[in-house]
């Protein structure tokens, strides 16, 4: 597995591959790597004759608040899964490579970006959305892999890629979870053990929320005031769960009329946990 630090190489080599007709596939990550970004890079394997993946904690998806300084870094070990997973090319640039002196050009997405964590997290995802456009301009993949759990980041990065034209393809990939269905993030490290005890509470009630919403479309306002009281209880500080259209993220107040997703993010300690189900309804 090659590793490139610069834009400069990272394109020599794509220029390489892409003059034989190599098909590209990107797995962009931000390291402290785990299985679910392992799942993105098989997904490329199996459909890309090459596969690059990045990594870069981009500090302007940070607010001044949150865990920048503290978030997990192990560069040496993230390389190993990546050269074990097939990766051919593992990008690795410092910040001033991504945002040299005086870089000025922030990419918002409006519409999708607003709400759920972007009403909790101010300037998010104008921060996901600059770095994601850079990353696949420096790159240009004919795919590139992202996974379900982050889901409202999927869908600003789809319509990202459809607004400015970028001629490559955007792909959800499942959301992997621990055999008691919490969903593998990097940030699970963070909690103590008797959290991560608590921890897969947040898939169980997203599960319940959901088929609830299956069989009784019209209970919406039930099933989720249900399932915050039952995070509450069990000992989260919750800052959302909603139903919202699959594919606009639009609110679905009174009644599911469409493929819909039941989304949270819950505080557990000093972690914050997301995740999301889908949810069809029943239409027998």
């Amino acid at each position: 597995m090659k590793t490139a630090r610069t834009i400069a190489d990272l394109r020599a080599s794509l220029a390489t591959w892409r003059k034989v007709g190599e098909r590209i596939g990107l797995v962009p990550t931000m390291g402290a790597l785990h299985a679910g970004h392992i799942a993105l890079a098989a997904a490329a394997r199996d459909a890309c004759d090459r596969v690059v993946a990045t990594i870069f904690v981009n500090p302007k998806q940070f607010a001044p608040s949150e865990d920048l300084s503290a978030y997990p870094r192990r560069e040496a070990a993230d390389l190993d899964m990546l050269r074990s997973a097939g990766v051919d090319l593992t990008f690795v640039p410092a910040a001033a490579e991504i945002y040299p002196a005086q870089f000025s050009t922030l990419v918002r997405v409006g519409g999708l970006s607003e709400g759920l964590c972007g009403a909790h997290r101010a300037g998010h995802f104008d921060g996901v959305a600059t770095v994601v456009a850079k990353l696949l301009i420096q790159s240009l993949p004919d795919i590139a892999y992202f996974g379900e759990k982050d889901y409202q980041q999927l869908l600003v990065i789809r319509r990202l890629a459809r607004d400015l034209d970028l001629p490559v393809k955007i792909e959800g990939v499942p959301t992997v979870r621990e055999p008691d269905g919490l969903a593998l993030s990097s940030r699970n490290a963070y909690l103590s053990r008797e959290e991560r005890g608590i921890a897969p509470n947040l898939a169980r009630v997203l599960r319940y929320v959901a088929a609830t919403l299956e069989r009784e479309p019209a209970a919406v306002a039930r099933a989720t005031e249900r399932g915050r009281g039952e995070l509450t209880r069990a000992g989260f500080r919750v800052e959302y769960l909603e139903i919202r259209d699959a594919e606009t993220l639009a609110p679905m107040i009174d009644i599911v009329i469409a493929p819909a997703r039941v989304l949270a993010a819950a505080h557990l300690g000093r972690t914050r946990l997301i995740d999301n189900m889908l949810v069809v309804p029943y239409t027998g």
